[in-house]
């Protein structure tokens, strides 16, 4: 599973001095996430365990692709990689046009921070905070403050059916409601690309199709592109790609 403190601390081996932004031949970088080449090894006490192996992955602008697996197959370790927060140990991961895999940890960073929404599976909301100033957090992170951080805030919460709940702390909220505010979270920054960590693991039927329906849409209308980790059967519908992952492998059905 995804954590917030992942984001705030990639795991790579690449250099912090400020550098060139990478850019990625024409001949990988054809879509909005694309991958070449992705192998994993993690190493312990003296022993390497080969999680992902030879991962070769191209997804579209505009559009919605769920990664599906058993437990353990190695789904969350990629959604990782794509996303930046883990290094490969070999290949390349190309975002918008962009080697990701050749920035240093302050490139990475910044590009998160500006092309990337990010929705958990345990949505991650501050307790002690309204619905309203959890959303406003991922504003302050771009430097947006004051009354065009709340009313920017609201407008998020009314777009997915809570204008009416943006006072409440997440203990008064359900777990659908809870997500919806995750997805507004995740959309402050007007990212290219959400990355969703089993968004629907912890929702009823009528709650998860809500809250995909919600992606689904902005997918649809606002050209951003959807990657999903997921279990969950139940929203295999609004996928425009289903791939499935297997003993570190890739395929499609």
């Amino acid at each position: 599973m995804i954590t917030v403190s992942q984001l705030q601390s990639p795991v790579s081996t690449q250099s912090s001095q400020t550098v060139a932004t990478p850019i990625c031949s024409k001949n990988i970088h054809s879509g909005a996430i694309a991958a070449e080449g992705i192998e994993m090894t993690f190493h312990s006490g003296g022993f390497g365990s080969r999680v992902l192996k030879g991962i070769d992955l191209a997804i579209p602008h505009g559009s919605i692709q769920i990664l599906m697996g058993p437990s353990g197959s190695g789904k969350t370790t990629l959604l990782s990689i794509l996303s930046g927060l883990l290094t490969p140990t070999t290949g390349r991961v190309c975002l918008l046009g962009q080697n990701i895999t050749q920035m240093s940890r302050k490139q990475l960073s910044k590009f998160r921070l500006d092309h990337i929404g990010f929705i958990f599976q345990g949505f991650n909301l501050f307790p002690a905070l309204s619905a309203a100033q959890n959303v406003e957090v991922a504003l302050h992170l771009k430097n947006i403050r004051g009354r065009k951080a709340r009313d920017r805030a609201h407008d998020l919460l009314e777009q997915v059916g809570l204008g009416d709940r943006v006072h409440s702390l997440p203990r008064n909220l359900s777990g659908g409601q809870k997500q919806r505010v995750a997805i507004a979270r995740a959309l402050a920054g007007n990212p290219q690309l959400i990355m969703a960590d089993e968004p629907t693991a912890a929702l009823d039927s009528q709650s998860g199709h809500t809250a995909i329906e919600l992606l689904r849409k902005l997918a649809k209308e606002e050209g951003v592109t959807v990657l999903m980790v997921t279990h969950d059967p139940r929203i295999l519908d609004v996928a425009d790609r289903v791939v499935h992952l297997e003993d570190g492998r890739l395929t499609s059905k």
